[in-house]
């Protein structure tokens, strides 16, 4: 196998975000991810008390998502978020770019939107990842086509502090021609870009759309080092298999 499991078991950023999240379904999620020796639990900010409780021992850490899902909060309350979920235990966060003033070119707002959540991250030993939502990105804005914007976007980040750019919340659905709603999340195009965009100090999450090892081991092929996923089990199970029957990944 062209990775060993421990590398990509420590890529896998357990998602727990879905909205009607119960609290057996946290205390689940919490511990499949403890069993397969991921790198994190990604989830809401009212779990992070309860998941760092439940990962205490086990290496896994706890990340908590900040202006999440749209990145609409005012920057005073995603610093707020910021410097709850570090109290309560988080060692990591994922923060949602303003979106809108992405669009409308309002750098400056973008830029101080992240430095405020990655100043007090940083206060706390905590780490950035900074999600720019690329399928709301599709159609450029700000005067910039779609993959000027998306170099714009991962360089303001870079500069405002960000530890790591990731490509998507998982939940940024876009309207379709025929009314139903529906997001790409990482692509191999995005993933290059935003990696070459970066210095190598600034990490690449891919987040939305890897379900299967294949996927999964792709993603790092094209440089990142996270990989949010709900289909953790499904991929680190195929691994195995995998590895005992000596066939490599589809």
């Amino acid at each position: 196998m062209k990775y060993t499991y421990a590398e990509l078991a420590g890529m896998i950023d357990h998602s727990l975000l879905h909205p009607a999240l119960t609290d057996r379904e946290l205390e689940e999620g919490c511990r499949l991810a403890a069993a397969y020796g991921v790198a994190s639990v990604c989830v809401k900010p009212c779990d992070v008390p309860r998941a760092v409780e439940l990962l205490r021992g086990t290496g896994v850490i706890v990340d908590a998502v900040v202006g999440f899902p749209h990145g609409n909060s005012a920057t005073a309350v995603k610093r707020c978020e910021t410097e709850l979920a570090c109290r309560d235990g988080a060692a990591e966060v994922d923060m949602v770019i303003n979106v809108g003033k992405a669009l409308s070119g309002d750098w400056a707002y973008v830029e101080q939107d992240i430095r405020a959540v990655c100043h007090e991250a940083h206060l706390h030993g905590a780490k950035v990842k900074v999600i720019l939502e690329t399928d709301y990105l599709a159609r450029g804005g700000g005067g910039l086509g779609s993959d000027d914007l998306k170099i714009k976007l991962c360089q303001i980040a870079e500069r405002a502090g960000a530890d790591w750019v990731k490509t998507s919340t998982g939940y940024g659905f876009v309207k379709q021609a025929d009314g139903t709603y529906a997001y790409r999340g990482a692509t191999e195009h995005d993933l290059r870009l935003m990696r070459a965009a970066c210095s190598h100090r600034v990490q690449v999450k891919a987040a939305g759309g890897v379900r299967d090892l294949a996927a999964l081991i792709r993603v790092r092929d094209l440089g990142a080092t996270r990989c949010g996923a709900t289909a953790t089990a499904a991929m680190l199970d195929e691994y195995r298999r995998l590895l005992k029957s000596g066939l490599p990944p589809a």
